[in-house]
């Protein structure tokens, strides 16, 4: 419906270029006041600019922060508490795939840092925001590059062996849907669903920089941005995306996690994959939270 998300608050990372421009043009045609974030703050403020002359019936906010630092995610969290302290759906679609292994200022690899660290720590410090919004939805953006890898809780900083960029990006995103199914779990009696999706693949400026003899290749057979966010609108937005959680959707519809038996996680890695999380963000931020 066309006001689906009429008096809801939904905080959208990455939603300045591909599929998280398109998926934010989508929000706000469906009434949503949106929470954006991007990391440069010209062309964050300049896609607020247009989604405000969209047409929608809600509010456009903008927040700058870097998503790999987690001291910036740590402050932004701290601004949205304070300027929309209910928050009803956490979109979180900021991602990177980087071909040279690289470290941030807070001496994280990027890719750890970017695709799973952040979103972990963005949604552990927005977590009373978003009870208070229940019912509340919690979105991940996957890949479906996560089929071809495991987690690697002895290499999450990709430091063994010679760095490949997709490698640690398809890692990073299976880390990302172990975190989706746990969180189903933990947060089932507060009224919150948690759902990881992939797009499919979607002809994005991140995808022609990233792998760029991929995209040549395939480029008449990529998505538009448009189609690649239409089911993290869809979850967003959907009730019947309500009435489930801790599930693996492309277009529309379930699907499962695991192509290769090699990628499957034990018991013990599902313990130990926010374990190590936390920890990492603890030593950084030197606080709990």
């Amino acid at each position: 419906p066309r006001r689906a998300l009429r008096g809801r608050t939904v905080v959208l990372t990455g939603g300045t270029s591909g599929i998280g421009r398109a998926a934010a043009f989508q929000l706000v045609q469906l009434g949503a006041d949106l929470v954006l974030v991007g990391r440069n703050r010209e062309k964050t403020e300049q896609v607020g600019r247009l989604l405000r002359s969209a047409g929608g019936a809600g509010d456009v906010a903008v927040e700058i922060a870097d998503l790999s630092l987690m001291e910036d995610i740590h402050a932004l969290a701290g601004r949205i508490a304070r300027r929309h302290p209910v928050v009803h759906v956490l979109i979180n679609n900021a991602g990177a795939l980087f071909n040279q292994r690289g470290t941030t200022t807070e001496g994280l690899e990027k890719t750890l840092a970017t695709d799973l660290l952040g979103p972990f720590l963005l949604t552990a410090l927005l977590r009373p925001v978003l009870t208070a919004g229940q019912p509340a939805r919690i979105v991940n953006v996957s890949s479906g590059g996560m089929y071809t890898r495991g987690i690697d809780l002895d290499n999450l900083d990709s430091r063994k062996g010679d760095y490949q960029g997709a490698e640690a990006y398809a890692r990073a995103k299976r880390g990302l849907v172990m975190l989706t199914e746990i969180w189903a779990r933990e947060l089932a009696a507060s009224g919150i669903s948690v759902h990881a999706m992939h797009p499919g693949w979607v002809d994005t400026p991140g995808l022609q920089r990233s792998l760029t003899a991929f995209h040549q290749q395939m480029r008449a057979w990529l998505r538009t941005p448009e189609e690649g966010a239409d089911t993290i609108t869809w979850l967003a937005a959907a009730a019947e995306a309500g009435r489930t959680s801790g599930l693996f959707w492309r277009d529309r519809l379930p699907r499962t996690t695991h192509v290769f038996p090699a990628t499957k996680a034990s018991r013990q890695d599902y313990r130990d994959v926010p374990r190590r999380l936390k920890h990492l963000a603890r030593m950084i931020l030197r606080q709990e939270f």
